[in-house]
């Protein structure tokens, strides 16, 4: 191996929302300074929005840097065979002081055809949840475009959409089509493809500082959306720990990590490995040196790093591509 390799961190990007608040600094210690902070962007490669390695040896170089000197090594060597040397994963947290917008993703041929662009499945896990926080996710009952079109032309989206309390530790999977909206007072690490695209459907109406509404894709949207009742409520067991089935779709695998104590690890150098912890403390023990981690860091761990020790008290997403 002619790199060094171990656990790789990156500096948070950081994005202002006219929705955004100051949950990121104060739940999860992120370096913001503006008090519209909405999205701290983890690990990207997505265009103009770069990670940049924060710890160790590789700190200062780019994620697109890494792979594309050693893109098995990073990668993994399914991952790389699917994917080339794009990184196929964005990794987030978000903090939705107010509603964010009714929204929905292109699926894959879609974004390809129009944008160049993967689509956009995603899923949330929430962090922090204020009383009565709900999230939209989906229709109520089938519908269909004519409905969808009225309802939205009479303001009254809402009225035909599903809304869902939540609670900490819920978790939801968001095939693409699927017209959805985080509500406010809600904090939520969010896992997703490698796009940038959203089609906006109702924005409450809102203007930004300058008195400018933001702009709709209802066109766009209209042959994006699935139409369809789904369930996106996804359940799951917490056996200490265990990896925990969460999620498993053709972008990503999702588990659920509740730590307490030592566990080795081992991995095939198929794919890499990212952890975001969720709470608590852990460390990873590799080639003798431990690399610290607290709640709210998230953590890529390359491909070639195959076997490693956790310990700590935390629970951690693990998410990989199988």
């Amino acid at each position: 191996m002619s790199f060094n390799i171990y656990p790789l961190q990156f500096a948070p990007i950081l994005k202002e929302r006219i929705w955004g608040g100051t949950k990121l600094q104060s739940f999860l210690n992120k370096p913001i300074i503006s008090d519209i902070t909405g999205e701290s962007w983890e690990i990207s490669t997505v265009e103009g929005d770069v990670s940049v390695v924060s710890n160790g040896i590789l700190a200062g170089k780019s994620l697109n840097e890494l792979i594309d000197s050693n893109p098995e090594d990073f990668l993994g060597t399914d991952v790389y065979k699917r994917f080339g040397k794009q990184f196929p994963l964005l990794f987030k947290y978000l903090d939705a002081h107010e509603d964010l917008s009714i929204q929905v993703h292109p699926n894959d041929e879609l974004a390809k055809k129009r944008h160049n662009s993967f689509g956009k499945t995603e899923m949330w896990y929430v962090l922090q949840a204020d009383k009565d926080s709900e999230l939209i996710v989906g229709f109520k009952e089938d519908s269909n475009p004519a409905e969808y079109l009225e309802n939205l032309k009479n303001k009254t989206l809402l009225s035909i959409l599903d809304n869902v309390k939540v609670e900490v530790g819920d978790v939801f999977f968001l095939e693409t089509g699927t017209v959805h909206a985080i509500g406010a007072g809600l904090v939520i690490a969010e896992i997703q493809q490698t796009s940038d695209i959203t089609y906006r459907l109702y924005d409450f109406d809102r203007v930004d500082a300058a008195g400018n509404h933001r702009e709709l894709h209802v066109d766009l949207a209209l042959d994006a959306i699935n139409y369809k009742k789904i369930d996106t409520h996804k359940k799951y067991n917490k056996d200490l720990n265990q990896s925990n089935f969460m999620v498993d779709c053709p972008y990503f695998t999702t588990n659920f990590l509740p730590l307490d104590g030592k566990i080795e690890v081992n991995k095939t150098g198929k794919t890499f490995t990212v952890y975001m912890c969720v709470e608590g403390n852990f460390d990873i023990e590799y080639n003798n040196i431990k690399f610290q981690y607290k709640k709210g860091d998230t953590v890529l761990i390359p491909a070639a790093m195959k076997a490693f020790i956790l310990n700590g008290k935390a629970s951690i997403l693990e998410i990989y591509i199988s």
